[in-house]
C-alpha cells in the first residue's frame, strides 16, 4: 500500500464491504426531478425574456472569445412546441458500397468485430458491389447494433441513471437537458405535453420517447443492389521492382537552386515523351462534352502526362475544388473544413459513379471551433414532416405559407413564428430569417427535446501510479497542468470532479466538503470491485477545490518510492464506469504499460523480430473484447472515455483503443515518453493537455446524416457507437474530432438539379443546455463523365480510402488493404483514359484534378499505418491507423503528405502583413531528397510533429541568428524548441512557424534535427517521392501504376 504524505489519510477498505445498491438521490444538483412516464419529457413552463448568448471561446489556448450572434424567438410566441411524429416509409433496395460491406450478422451476436472496416470478398479493389445491405459502422452491423441496444443492461434502477439509447432523429432533436441559455416568453397557447398537435406547424411533431424517436430516423432501406462488375486484382505492391527506364539516376533534372548538393541527393530520370497527346477539344468531346463547366472546371480536366510532368506539387497548399453552383447558393454553402464531399459534381447514377472508379463520400468535422456561429433560440425548430431535415439555405419557399424539402421534396407549412424575422425585427421574410441564411446554424433546444434533466459537466480522471508510470514522471506533468488549468475546464457551478488511481490495487480519494484534507480509499478485492461510497468520490469542484488542490499536490510524492509493478487497468475502469453511471461525463485514463492483473489483462503480443516484415502483420485486432464491451457499457450510459498512453513498451494499444473507439473518446500516445530524457515528448504532453483540459466539450450527444433522396449511406468511420441504422451515439463530442462517411447513389437524381447533405449533431453544453448544432451542404448533380472527375477532391479522396485501407486491414489483411489502394488508383486512371480519348499517347495520363493521386497512394502505403518492410512497433502501427480513422481532414493530409519548406532564406517577397507582423510564405516543395541542399535549413510539417533539418554547410548566420549557435557544430543533439531572438532572421522563422501553428490545436513536437546524427531518419522517412529498401519511389511507382493497367 503506498505511503502517502501525513496530509492524507488512507484507509483500506476490505472486500467484505460491498456497496450498497445504487441510488440516485431525489434532487439531483439540487434540482428535483420527478420520474416522467416513457412519453413524457422533464421540461416544466417557465417565465422567460429576451437575452443574447454569451460567447465562448471557440479555441481554449489563448485566443480572445469570439462573439456568437443568438437570434431570439417573435415577442409572444410559445417556449415549447411539439413535433408531429412521422411514418418513415420501408422497403427499399440496398446501397452499392465502395468497400465490400460486411455479411449479415446474427442478432445473438451482441458484441460485433471490428472498427470501420467489413470483411471482404476475393476482389482487393474498393470499388465492387455491396454483399448485403446491412449498413457499417466501425466494422457493426445494424442487426447487432440494435440487438445491443434492446439488450443493455442498465445497472441503475433509478429513471435519471438510465442513459437512454442515443439517437439523432429526423422527428426533432430532443435534448436530456437543460433550458435554453436565451430565454423567450412562454405562451399563454402552450399545449399540454400529452397533446400531439402543434401550436405552429405541421412541420413539429409529438413527444418522443427516446432520442431515435426525438431525432427522427432516415429513409428506409431499399432491396436488392445493383450488380458490379468487380475490379481486377493488382499483384501484390511493394516488391519485385520492374525494369528501370535506361534513364533512372542517370540524367537527373537541373536544379533550379544554385547551390552545389554536397551529398549525392540525386533525383531520378523522367522519361521525356514526344508522341502525339489529346488537346482538350478532343478531351472534352471524348468524354461526352463539359456541361457548361466553367474555366476553372475545364483546368481540372487537362490531361497530365504524370511520367513526363515532374513538378506537379502546387507551390501552396491548394484550397478544395469549388463546387459549380451559383454565387447565390456558393455564398451560402456549408465550409468545407466543416463538410466536403469526394466528389463536388455529385454523378446522376450509380452507372455514372461506377464508370468513374471514384470512391464517393463524406468527411465531416461537425463540432470544430468556429470565430462565427449563429445561435438561434425559436420555440419551433421547423423541420420537413416526412424526413426530418431542419430548414435551411437550400430549401424553396412556394409562397410565404409554403416550403419545399430539399432532400425529400415534401411540401410543408410555414409556422406563424417563422414569419417573423428576429434580424430585421419584421415580419412576413421567411426567407431572411438565419436559419435559411446560414448554412452551419445552432439550435438552442426546448424541453421537448430532453429525455432528463441536463447533466453537469463530470469529470473522472483515473491515473496509473505503478512503478512503471512513476518512473515515466508523467503524473507531475499531468497535476501541474491540471492545477494550472482547473479554472479553465468547461462547466458551470455544478461541474462534479473525482480522481482514481491504481496499480495492482484501486484507490479511491473522497473530496467531500468539510474535510480538513483528502482521505484515500484502498480496494484490494480487484476481482470483484465495488465502489466503497456513494456521495464523496465525485464531488462539486467549487464547493472541493481546494481538496482537490491538496490531492493534486500531494499525489506525485505519495507513489514515488513503490516498488508496485503490476497494473489493475480493467478493475480500474470497471471502478470508473460504476461511479460515472448515474449521470455520464468523460473519463480520462493515463495507463504506462499492460494490464497484468485482474480483468482485462493482455499478454505480450508483439514479436521484435517481425517488425520489419514484408508479409502480413499480425495482431492489428483485440485479443480480447473486455475493452470493447466495456466501451459499449459505457456509450450506454453517455460515458466517453479517453485514452492517454504513455508507454516506450509494447502495451497491445490495439486492445486498449476499444475502450476509447466505441464510447467516442479520443486517444493520444507518446512513445518512449520520460519527462527527462525526452523534453519534446513533455512538451507535447504538456501543450496536449492544456488543449484537452480546456477544449470545449459536448455530452450525451447523437449525430445523423441526411441527404437527398436518391442517396444512400452505408459505411462510418470515426469514433462512436451506432445505435441505430444511421445514428450515430457520441456519448462525449469534441472539437478535434473528425468523420468519414461512405455512399452510394440508389435511385437517378435525374429530376434534379441539386444533391444536398445535412448533418444534425444534437450535445449538451458544458453549461448544462441542450443544443443542435446543424450543418447543409449543397452540391451540383451531373450527367457527364468530364463533370465528375472535374469536381473531384482528390484530398477528401484519399482520406476516404484511408479509412477504407484501415478497415479493410483489420479484417482481411494489410497486403489486401495495399493492393486494394494501388487498385483504386489503377482502376480510376483506367477509366479517365478509357472515356477520355480515342488518342492513346504513352506515358500514363490524369486529368488535371486527380493529378496528385498517385502521389497520395504512395505516400499513404508509406505511413507506418500501412508500410511494411520498415521496422514499424506494433503499438506505433495501430496509433496511425486510430489517427486516421479519428482526425479531420486537414490533419490527416498533413500527416499523409507533409508540407515541406526552405526556410533560410526566408524574404518578404509575397509575405503576408497580419498584425503589424510579416509572415513569409516560402513554397512548398516535393518530398525529396532532391529538394534538399547541405547548405540549407529545411522545415518539414507532419501535423503532429515538425522537424528542422539543418545541413552541415548551412548559412552560419542563420545558425546564429535563429538557433543561437556559435556555429554548426555546437547545435546540441537534442533541440527541441527555437529561442527567441531579437534578429531580423529569428523573427521571420518563428512568424513563419506561428503561422503554421497557429490553426492547429494540438501543438506538434519539434525536432531540431542536424545532417550528421542518427536522429535524421526519422526526417528523411517523411520523403515519400524517394526510394527505400521496400517500397518505390515515385517515379517507380508510376511506372508499377502504368503496368497494371490494361494494354
Amino acid at each position: 500500500m503506498p505511503q502517502g504524505p501525513e496530509c492524507l489519510s488512507t484507509i483500506l477498505v476490505q472486500p467484505f464491504q460491498q456497496a450498497a445498491p445504487y441510488t440516485m438521490p431525489t434532487g439531483y444538483c439540487g434540482q428535483p426531478y420527478n420520474h416522467p412516464s416513457q412519453g413524457q419529457t422533464c421540461a416544466q413552463s417557465q417565465q422567460m425574456q429576451h437575452s443574447v448568448v454569451p460567447a465562448s471561446s471557440g479555441n481554449n489556448l489563448g485566443a480572445p472569445l469570439h462573439p456568437i450572434v443568438s437570434y431570439p424567438s417573435a415577442p409572444g410566441s410559445s417556449q415549447y412546441g411539439t413535433l408531429r411524429s412521422s411514418q418513415i416509409a420501408a422497403g427499399q433496395p440496398p446501397v452499392p458500397t465502395l468497400m465490400q460491406p460486411p455479411p449479415t450478422q446474427s442478432s445473438s451476436q451482441q458484441y460485433p468485430q471490428g472498427n470501420g472496416a467489413t470483411p471482404t470478398p476475393a476482389h482487393q479493389g474498393y470499388g465492387a458491389a455491396p454483399l448485403s445491405q446491412t449498413a457499417t459502422v466501425n466494422g457493426q452491423s445494424n442487426a447487432v447494433q440494435q440487438h445491443y441496444d434492446q439488450n443493455l443492461q442498465n445497472p441503475m434502477s433509478h429513471y435519471y441513471a438510465r442513459a437512454p439509447p442515443i439517437s439523432e432523429a429526423p422527428d426533432r432533436e430532443r435534448a436530456p437537458s437543460g433550458t435554453p441559455d436565451t430565454s423567450v416568453h412562454s405562451s399563454p397557447r402552450h399545449h399540454p405535453r400529452g397533446e400531439s398537435s402543434s401550436t405552429t406547424t405541421g412541420s413539429a411533431s409529438p413527444v418522443p420517447n427516446s432520442y431515435e424517436s426525438l431525432e427522427g430516423g432516415s429513409y428506409p432501406d431499399l432491396s436488392a443492389p445493383p450488380t458490379g462488375v468487380p475490379p481486377k486484382q493488382a499483384p501484390p505492391f511493394g516488391y519485385n521492382y520492374p525494369t528501370m527506364h535506361p534513364a533512372y539516376q542517370q540524367n537527373p533534372t537541373p536544379r533550379t537552386d544554385s547551390s552545389p548538393s554536397h551529398g549525392g541527393y540525386n533525383p531520378p530520370g523522367y522519361q521525356q515523351y514526344s508522341q502525339p497527346f489529346p488537346s482538350l477539344s478532343e478531351l472534352s468531346s471524348a468524354l461526352g462534352g463539359l456541361s457548361s463547366v466553367p474555366d476553372l472546371e475545364v483546368e481540372t480536366l487537362r490531361p497530365v502526362n504524370l511520367l513526363q510532368e515532374r513538378n506537379i506539387l502546387p507551390p501552396k497548399r491548394t484550397p478544395p475544388p469549388e463546387p459549380n453552383l451559383s454565387n447565390d447558393l456558393r455564398k451560402v454553402n456549408c465550409s468545407p473544413d466543416t463538410f466536403c464531399c469526394t466528389l463536388t459534381n455529385i454523378p446522376q447514377t450509380q452507372a455514372l459513379l461506377n464508370k468513374a472508379r471514384l470512391p464517393l463520400g463524406l468527411l465531416l468535422h461537425p463540432f470544430r471551433d468556429l470565430t462565427q456561429l449563429p445561435v438561434i433560440t425559436s420555440n419551433t425548430i421547423v423541420r420537413c414532416r416526412s424526413c426530418r431535415t431542419y430548414i435551411n439555405p437550400f430549401v424553396s419557399f412556394l409562397d410565404q405559407r409554403r416550403w419545399k424539402c430539399n432532400l425529400c421534396y415534401r411540401v410543408n407549412d410555414v409556422p406563424d413564428e417563422f414569419m417573423y424575422n428576429p434580424v430585421t425585427r419584421s415580419y412576413g421574410e421567411p426567407h431572411k430569417r438565419p436559419e435559411v441564411q446560414n448554412s452551419t446554424v445552432e439550435f438552442i433546444a426546448s424541453s421537448d427535446y430532453m429525455l432528463r434533466p441536463p447533466q453537469p459537466a463530470v469529470y473522472l480522471f483515473v491515473l496509473d501510479v505503478s512503478h512503471n508510470a512513476m518512473e515515466s514522471g508523467y503524473l507531475t506533468v499531468f497535476c501541474q497542468s491540471l492545477l494550472d488549468n482547473l479554472e479553465k475546464m468547461p462547466g458551470d457551478t455544478r461541474t462534479r470532479i473525482g480522481f482514481v488511481t491504481f496499480d495492482s490495487t484501486v484507490h479511491f480519494y473522497n473530496l467531500q466538503e468539510g474535510l480538513s484534507q483528502p482521505q484515500m480509499l484502498v480496494v484490494s478485492d480487484i476481482d470483484d470491485i465495488f465502489i466503497p461510497t456513494h456521495d464523496s468520490l465525485l464531488v462539486n469542484l467549487k464547493e472541493s477545490k481546494e481538496l482537490v488542490k491538496d490531492l493534486l499536490n500531494a499525489l506525485p510524492g505519495m507513489f514515488t518510492h513503490t516498488r508496485e509493478t503490476r497494473s489493475a487497468l480493467g478493475p480500474a475502469l470497471q471502478a470508473a464506469y460504476k461511479l460515472m453511471s448515474p449521470t455520464g461525463g468523460r473519463v480520462s485514463v493515463f495507463q504506462t504499460q499492460l494490464p497484468t492483473v485482474g480483468t482485462g489483462v493482455l499478454q505480450s503480443r508483439e514479436d521484435p523480430n517481425l517488425r520489419s516484415s514484408t508479409k502480413n502483420v499480425q495482431h492489428l485486432g483485440p485479443a480480447t473484447d473486455f475493452y470493447k464491451k466495456l466501451a459499449l457499457d459505457c456509450s450506454g450510459q453517455q460515458i466517453g472515455v479517453d485514452l492517454f498512453l504513455l508507454s516506450s513498451q509494447y502495451s497491445d494499444l490495439a486492445s486498449l483503443a476499444g475502450v476509447s473507439k466505441y464510447s467516442a473518446g479520443s486517444i493520444f500516445y507518446y512513445p518512449s515518453f520520460h519527462h527527462i530524457h525526452n523534453p519534446s515528448q513533455r512538451q507535447k504532453f504538456q501543450k496536449d493537455l492544456q488543449r484537452y483540459l480546456t477544449r470545449k466539450i459536448g455530452f450525451e450527444a447523437v449525430m445523423r446524416i441526411r441527404c437527398t433522396k436518391g442517396l444512400s449511406i452505408h459505411t462510418f468511420h470515426g469514433n462512436f457507437f451506432v445505435r441505430s441504422t444511421d445514428l450515430l451515439s457520441l456519448a462525449n463530442v469534441n472539437p478535434d474530432s473528425g468523420f468519414a462517411v461512405q455512399m452510394s447513389i440508389e435511385e437517378s437524381l435525374a429530376d434534379t438539379s441539386l444533391a444536398c447533405f445535412q448533418a444534425a449533431l444534437l450535445y449538451t453544453s458544458s453549461k448544462g443546455k441542450r443544443r443542435i448544432r446543424v450543418h447543409t451542404l449543397c452540391l451540383p448533380v451531373v450527367s457527364q463523365l468530364s463533370d465528375v472527375f472535374a469536381g473531384a477532391d482528390i484530398q477528401a479522396i484519399s482520406c476516404l480510402l484511408a479509412n477504407m485501407a484501415i478497415d479493410r486491414s483489420i479484417s482481411s489483411s494489410l497486403s489486401d488493404a495495399r493492393d486494394a489502394l494501388v487498385n483504386a488508383v489503377v482502376d480510376c486512371l483506367t477509366a479517365y483514359r478509357a472515356n477520355g480519348s480515342n488518342i492513346q499517347p504513352s506515358g500514363l495520363i490524369a486529368p488535371s484534378a486527380l493529378r496528385l493521386f498517385p502521389l497520395y497512394v504512395l505516400a499513404l502505403l508509406k505511413q507506418k499505418a500501412l508500410r511494411t518492410g520498415t521496422s514499424t512497433r506494433l503499438d506505433e502501427r495501430v496509433f496511425a491507423m486510430c489517427e486516421f480513422k479519428s482526425q479531420p481532414l486537414h490533419q490527416i493530409m498533413r500527416i499523409v503528405h507533409p508540407d515541406l519548406y526552405r526556410i533560410d532564406n526566408l524574404t518578404e517577397q509575397g509575405a503576408l502583413h497580419l498584425n503589424d507582423s510579416v509572415i513569409p510564405q516560402p513554397p512548398l516543395l516535393q518530398l525529396t531528397a532532391e529538394k534538399l541542399t547541405r547548405e540549407g535549413a529545411f522545415l518539414m510539417d507532419c501535423g503532429s510533429v515538425m522537424y528542422l533539418w539543418v545541413g552541415k554547410c548551412c548559412n552560419e548566420m542563420f545558425v546564429r541568428d535563429v538557433l543561437g549557435c556559435p556555429n554548426y557544430a555546437s547545435i546540441p543533439s537534442s533541440m527541441t524548441e527555437i529561442p527567441e531572438l531579437q534578429t531580423t532572421y529569428s523573427e521571420r522563422t518563428r512568424a513563419f512557424i506561428s503561422w503554421l501553428l497557429e490553426s492547429r490545436t494540438f501543438h506538434p513536437a519539434f525536432y531540431v534535427v542536424k545532417d550528421d546524427t542518427s536522429a535524421k531518419t526519422s526526417f528523411f522517412q517523411h520523403l515519400v517521392e524517394d526510394r527505400t529498401e521496400s517500397a518505390f519511389s515515385y517515379y517507380e511507382f508510376l511506372l508499377h501504376i502504368q503496368q497494371q493497367m490494361p494494354k
